[in-house]
């Protein structure tokens, strides 16, 4: 196998399936700033950590050096309009978007599968990106279906009826 292009790489990429978060963070002035984010995932149980990669040149990478906590709402089968609008950089993300704050900070979306709030504790560089690994201080799961994003659309968990 050689080396993939990056169309190449990109279409096996496609075919892998993740959950869609929007990463959350609170920043000095008291001003929310978020992104959609795929590229998340679980770390280790104990401590509890998590992963979030971040495009070096996101306009959130600034805003989530500077904060001690972040946020992460792991989306709801639903709400993949709050998807797009988050990785739209021509709107206002929070603009009529219902949200709680956690008593850390971070703004966590209504409705989401689940929360975590995280504490940042590592970065490392990751080729164009930046790995950003998170203590997890806190989290709760709801009893909604995760938000499904694969073959660059987004779907929903189906339940595989094999024993």
């Amino acid at each position: 196998m050689n080396r993939a292009d990056a169309s190449t790489f990109r279409a096996a990429l496609a075919r892998f399936a993740s959950g869609v978060t929007v990463v959350t963070v609170r920043s000095t002035d008291g001003a929310d700033h978020g992104m959609t984010v795929s590229a998340f995932t679980s770390l280790s149980l104990d401590p509890p950590l998590v992963l979030v990669c971040l495009d070096v040149t996101a306009t959130l990478l600034p805003h989530l050096r500077g904060a001690t906590t972040f946020g992460v709402s792991i989306l709801a089968a639903g709400q993949s309009a709050l998807s797009a609008r988050f990785a739209d950089q021509d709107v206002l993300r929070f603009d009529g978007v219902a949200v709680t704050h956690a008593p850390e900070g971070p703004a966590l979306i209504a409705g989401a599968a689940a929360h975590l709030v995280c504490r940042g504790v590592a970065e490392y560089p990751g080729g164009d990106h930046v790995i950003v690994v998170g203590e997890v201080q806190r989290a709760a799961a709801h009893d909604d279906e995760p938000l499904v994003y694969a073959l660059r659309q987004y779907g929903v968990f189906a339940r595989s009826t094999d024993a």
